[in-house]
């Protein structure tokens, strides 16, 4: 395997895992500082509970967030970025800024 080809191949499943619907959502909205369930169903609109809880295990399957049981009364959960997930920082923060400029809402004029 070439270095070009290891490097498109790495690059494509990083894209993927990111890219996936309501991934880079999950991960913007814990730096942003929800870490329980509930704040980041809100935090992102129109995610279901059975998309949301599938995301949620695949980025901590994959080490971008890790799932934290607080010991309390109820018992709380709370999702947090690794060490990995930190580094996605500048990736996710510069997506903003792309989409900032170059994205139109939802539902803007000349939009189908």
């Amino acid at each position: 395997m070439t270095e070009a080809h290891s490097t498109c191949s790495r690059f494509h499943i990083a894209v993927e895992l990111i890219g996936a619907r309501w991934s880079g959502a999950i991960i913007q909205a814990v730096f942003a500082g929800r870490h329980r369930y509930a704040e980041i169903k809100e935090f992102i609109d129109g995610v279901s509970d059975t998309m949301l809880a599938q995301r949620l295990r695949r980025l901590e399957g994959e080490g971008i967030i890790e799932r934290r049981v607080i010991p309390s009364s109820p018992v709380r959960v709370e999702y947090h970025l690794t060490d990995k997930g930190l580094e996605l920082e500048p990736v996710i923060k510069a997506l903003v800024d792309w989409s900032g400029k170059w994205i139109r809402p939802s539902g803007a004029a000349g939009e189908a």
